[in-house]
This record gives C-alpha cells, sequence and structure tokens, in this order.
C-alpha cells in the first residue's frame, strides 16, 4: 500500500510523518517513542491542527475512538476511553482522603480531570494551572460538554507555568495535587524532576494526597523506578504505583505515582470515599464509565514482573523500593 503522511510543523526540525497507511493516525513521535510499538487509528476527519508556542496540536475525528487529541506526535485522549485515565487519576487520590476542598491540577488544560475533580460535593476550590492556553481553546471548542467544567464557579484557571505556580504555593494549601501531564519531555519535564516533588510535598496539607501520570509497567521501568525512590524522598506519609487500561496508549496501560504526605493516615488501598455510591453516577451529566471501588482497589495490584523489577516491598502503609 502506497505510504501517506499527515504532517505537522514542527518548526525547528523537520517535518514528522504522523500516519504511515493512508487513512490512519500512527503514533509514531521520536520525542519520546515506545521500541518497536505503534498505535494506529483510523482517521475520519482532521478537526484541528496547529503550533502553540510550546507543542503542535492536533483533533481528529476517529472512526472508533471519536475524537481523538494528539500534542507533539503522541495521542493524549480519545473520547472512547479517556475515562479510565481521568478517572482514576482524580479519585485513586480523591477517594482516598474525607472531604477535599482545596484542590491544584496542574496541566489537564482539556478540562478531563477538572471534570472528575468538580464531582465532589465537598470540593470548595479547583486551581487549573495550564501553561498552553491554545489547549484550553480547543478543547472548549471541540469538547464543550467536558470543558465547560472551566465555568463552574469553584474553578480557577491560571494560564501559567505550573511548575513556578507550585514552588510560589504558600505551605500547606491544597488537600490534593493532581498532575495531569504528557511524558517527561518538553514543557513536561520539570513534573518529573526532585525539585518539583519538593515543592509539591511541601504545598499540601498533612495527609495530603499527590498522584501524576507515573508511565507504563511494560515499558518504561527504569523511569517509574526513578520516579518512585525520588518521590520517597519527599512524601513521608506514603507512595504507591498504581495503573489502568487504555487500549488508545501504546503498551495499552498507563500508571499513576500516587503520594500522601506526613500526617493523618491515608490508606490508598482502602477509599474512605466510595465515589460510584455518594456520588451517584447515574444522576450526573457526565456518568462515571470506568471508576468503582473494585477497579481502586485492583489498580494497586502489580504483576509479578513489575513487583520484581521495581523491587517493591510493603513498610506499613508505604510501597518504597528497597
Amino acid at each position: 500500500m502506497e505510504e501517506e503522511c499527515v504532517s505537522v510543523d514542527h518548526s525547528s526540525k523537520e517535518m514528522e510523518c504522523l500516519s504511515i497507511i493512508p487513512g490512519w493516525y500512527s503514533d509514531v513521535s521520536d520525542l519520546f517513542p515506545v521500541p518497536g510499538e505503534i498505535m494506529s487509528i483510523k482517521i475520519e476527519k482532521i478537526l484541528f491542527k496547529g503550533r502553540s508556542k510550546y507543542q503542535d496540536i492536533m483533533i481528529f475525528q476517529s472512526l472508533t475512538f471519536g475524537k481523538v487529541i494528539v500534542l507533539d506526535g503522541i495521542i493524549q485522549h480519545t473520547e472512547r476511553d479517556v475515562c479510565s485515565y481521568v478517572e482514576m487519576i482524580v479519585h485513586l487520590p480523591l477517594a482516598s482522603i474525607p472531604n477535599p476542598k482545596k484542590v491544584l491540577i496542574v496541566g489537564g488544560g482539556m478540562g478531563f480531570t477538572l471534570r472528575e475533580v468538580l464531582r465532589y460535593p465537598s470540593v470548595e476550590k479547583v486551581d487549573l494551572v495550564e501553561i498552553d492556553d491554545m489547549v484550553v481553546n480547543t478543547s472548549r471548542k471541540y469538547f464543550p460538554d467536558i470543558a465547560k467544567g472551566y465555568e463552574d464557579p469553584r474553578a480557577t484557571l491560571y494560564v501559567e507555568d505550573g511548575n513556578a505556580f507550585v514552588k510560589n504555593t504558600a505551605p500547606g494549601t491544597y488537600d490534593a495535587i493532581i498532575v495531569d501531564s504528557s511524558d517527561p519531555i518538553g514543557p513536561s519535564k520539570f513534573f518529573f524532576e526532585k525539585p518539583f516533588f519538593e515543592a509539591v510535598s511541601k504545598a499540601l496539607r498533612p495527609g495530603g494526597v499527590y498522584s501524576t501520570q507515573g508511565e507504563s509497567a511494560w515499558v518504561f521501568l527504569d523511569i517509574i523506578q526513578k520516579l518512585v525512590e525520588d518521590c520517597n524522598i519527599f512524601f513521608k506519609g506514603s507512595v504507591y504505583y498504581g495503573w489502568t487500561n487504555v487500549p488508545s496508549f501504546l503498551s495499552g496501560a498507563i500508571g499513576f505515582v500516587i503520594c500522601s504526605t506526613e500526617g493523618p493516615l491515608v490508606d490508598f488501598k482502602n477509599p474512605v470515599n466510595k465515589v460510584d455510591v455518594d456520588i451517584i453516577s447515574t444522576k450526573s451529566e457526565s456518568p462515571l464509565k470506568y471508576y468503582n471501588s473494585e477497579v481502586h482497589t485492583a489498580a494497586f495490584a502489580l504483576p509479578t514482573f513489575a513487583q520484581k523489577a521495581l523491587n517493591v516491598v510493603s513498610k506499613g502503609k508505604t510501597q518504597v523500593l528497597s
């Protein structure tokens, strides 16, 4: 079959071929590649393609995954399976503490994560910090039902550097901080480094919780190991690695590093908020599709290969690397 490319202008570098089969999008970015793997999705129509100050952005309508969002040649979310990512990155930490009131979201400018945080009736204030206003604006145009969370009076959007925002936050400000970032490259690289973890730990109250995108155990165990090791330096309550299934992601899975600061005990494996019961999704405008209490507990059951590679041992309520 004759090759055909869907290309994006990468300014300082050569045009990157994003599709190797006519009518298909293929995740072949050289920014953060998965060796030996390509994820391809059938394209029906390209809805938006542009470059912001920070990254390439593309949105297309697919045949089976609904609308698909691509940043710098890497699939970020699809309408079909975004629920398994955002519901887990939010509810794994927030369901584990009683009555979360003040929450910070770093990244997540598309609004998916914000929607999940706003499910909690106890939440009084959500600050969302997104460096790229084009991400916010394109989401508002192409995903209006999701992005309308920005209109909630509890939500405040800051278009600025999330790294600097966290470092300038007064100690003990937030009950929870959720980092919904892309991979540890480009504008997101600072979110995977020790100075940021230290700033997050200080910005949380005692017993506060932190959740960040933690890559797939199938392909990036070395990155996960360093994440867990570094987080254990600053989060003296607990540090866990959990994961979920996301069919549109390379390897079909993604993980989360989830931590708590020293203070009131946080038992991530046994959530105190029964989100699927207390927040009745059948009466919600956007019902829960993936998360429930059983899935919450199962997220922390690591397969043998991951346990061995990460050398995870239990010490009290904390998962740490020995």
